[in-house]
């Protein structure tokens, strides 16, 4: 009889709910059955149920500019994605600038040709120059100002790392004020939840009981009339 009753009230309780806003009451660290067979279906099954029924009214990404996925290309990039989709061959490295190419054929008696063929020896003989002195300076002090910037590293490191402890800390806190909120008021809602039950089985019981006196009553109101009446 009480099995009857929680139905009949369940699905009054059902048809109200579902006139009203859902209220997410979920308390993980006291409901227990999430892993028992059937449930995992159950759940999905009702998420799918509910998406059906969801139908947008309006796009919801209307109040937000159109997005434009070419505002961070430069006109490099620009060029390479137009060579990409032509399906053009990358230019190779260019070593023209590393190269000590004498005066063309026509012009091997030519005093400005020869000059410039000079400068452009002497400024490579410069840049090699350049990279011996940059090497030699990475001998003499790149060691040292690796290890200065591994220290930066190494620091900045320390502080992330303590900073995620005491994020990972407040979650674990957050955790615990959670659990044991939820374990405090657990018994209260267990006996809540018991109160609630035993007062919905009394009014099946009155319902059932105002269903019998309703037809007790008719059937001695339709006794009464027909008595009234008398024989025609």
């Amino acid at each position: 009889q009480a099995y009857n009753c929680l139905i009949h009230f369940y699905k009054r309780y059902k048809h109200h709910k579902m006139t009203v806003e859902v209220i997410v009451d979920a308390l993980p660290y006291i409901d227990h059955g999430y892993d028992e067979p059937g449930v995992r279906e159950a759940a999905l099954a009702m998420v799918e149920e509910e998406t059906r029924r969801y139908r947008p009214t309006k796009n919801y990404l209307d109040h937000l500019p159109s997005l434009n996925l070419a505002s961070y290309e430069t006109d490099l990039m620009k060029a390479e994605f137009e060579r990409l989709a032509s399906r053009q061959p990358m230019d190779t490295l260019s070593m023209k600038r590393y190269e000590l190419p004498t005066p063309p054929p026509g012009k091997m008696t030519d005093i400005q040709a020869w000059t410039e063929c000079v400068d452009n020896s002497m400024a490579q003989l410069e840049h090699q120059r350049t990279r011996i002195m940059n090497l030699d300076l990475m001998l003499d002090y790149g060691a040292e100002s690796w290890k200065q910037y591994n220290e930066v590293l190494q620091d900045m490191l320390n502080r992330v790392q303590g900073q995620l402890g005491d994020v990972k800390k407040s979650i674990q806190e957050v955790n615990w004020s959670r659990k044991n909120q939820q374990t405090l008021v657990g018994d209260r809602l267990k006996q809540l939840e018991t109160n609630w039950v035993g007062l919905v089985s009394k009014n099946y019981e009155i319902e059932q009981a105002i269903l019998n006196m309703e037809h007790e009553y008719f059937m001695i109101k339709r006794e009464h009339e027909l008595k009234t009446k008398g024989p025609d």
